[in-house]
């Protein structure tokens, strides 16, 4: 048996050597056979229907383990602090998918009907509140502007885990979100908004910084950096939301892993954080210690 999975492993690794540069890393992670879902508790039977078609689940998949439902109370509860109750509504509608995925993975999200946030700014919060190597999907049944949906997709990562997600954490990783969006109407360009959360977050993050002023000058030293002017406003709830993110116990590596592709464009931006103790090339060293294609490959032989 065991020379027949060495035999295996050694031809399966000779055809990776000419296929690894063609096949989308992402495409060959093996992800968890179980689906975990949230659903909007609101939801009307036809609704529902076309939710599961974009979330690509049947309702047979359903059930008590692997569902949890997200009411318009607990939409409340955990926007109400940032964002205007009459915004948020009287019915619970955006919905999430989560699957596992391999470590080193980090998060992928693919939205649907999400109008106002990009997937990325879904990875940088769900980076926030610790969620690791997941593919998600969130969806609603018509467009709308999907910040409801991390609600859902933090519960069902806590199903999925067995991890507990505080509720200061869903606040304030909410609040990330919220605010990226705001950013990213307010500059016209998601892109900016989604790094400049993401540069302060990690200066934030790495230097332990919680002093408001101290935050106040990374997010201005940033924000002109980026070429983007913000009032003081602007400033001042950015500051705000970095103050909060300051009392969570986040590891910057995992920041970094986990929404890696924000990180890396960043990079590519060429920001001088040398004040901060912080060099880009510093940064390649974390994502480089993410398992490569091949690696991921192995894992997935493992588990067959």
């Amino acid at each position: 048996m065991r020379k027949k999975r060495a035999a295996i492993l050694a031809v399966t690794l000779s055809v990776l050597a000419t296929v690894a540069a063609i096949v989308s890393p992402v495409s060959i992670v093996a992800a968890s056979t179980a689906s975990f879902v949230s659903l909007g508790a609101d939801l009307t039977a036809e609704q529902k229907s076309n939710v599961l078609d974009l979330l690509n689940i049947s309702a047979d998949d359903l059930t008590d383990d692997n569902t949890v439902a997200v009411t318009n109370q607990e939409e409340h509860e955990y926007l109400d602090s940032v964002m205007d109750a009459s915004v948020i509504g009287t019915r619970a509608l955006s919905s999430a998918k989560v699957n596992a995925a391999f470590k080193g993975h980090g998060i992928e999200v693919e939205t649907h009907n999400i109008t106002y946030l990009t997937p990325d700014m879904y990875k940088m919060a769900l980076a926030t509140a610790g969620v690791k190597d997941a593919d998600i999907v969130v969806a609603a049944p018509s467009p709308t502007s999907g910040t409801a949906a991390l609600v859902g997709a933090m519960k069902a990562y806590a199903r999925m885990s067995g991890q507990v997600i505080e509720p200061q954490v869903l606040k304030t990783a909410t609040a990330e979100l919220l605010e990226s969006g705001e950013l990213a109407e307010v500059l016209g360009d998601p892109d900016k908004a989604e790094e400049l959360i993401s540069v302060v977050k990690q200066i934030v993050v790495e230097n332990d910084l919680n002093d408001p002023d101290a935050i106040r000058d990374a997010v201005n030293n940033v924000a002109g950096q980026l070429g983007v002017t913000l009032s003081d406003e602007e400033v001042s709830r950015v500051t705000d939301l970095m103050t909060q993110i300051s009392a969570l116990d986040i590891n910057v590596d995992d920041l970094v892993e986990q929404a890696r592709t924000v990180y890396e464009r960043a990079a590519e931006g060429g920001l001088d954080l040398s004040e901060y103790g912080i060099s880009y090339e510093d940064m390649a060293d974390i994502l480089n210690k993410s398992p490569g294609l091949i690696e991921r490959l192995i894992n997935w032989l493992k588990t067959i």
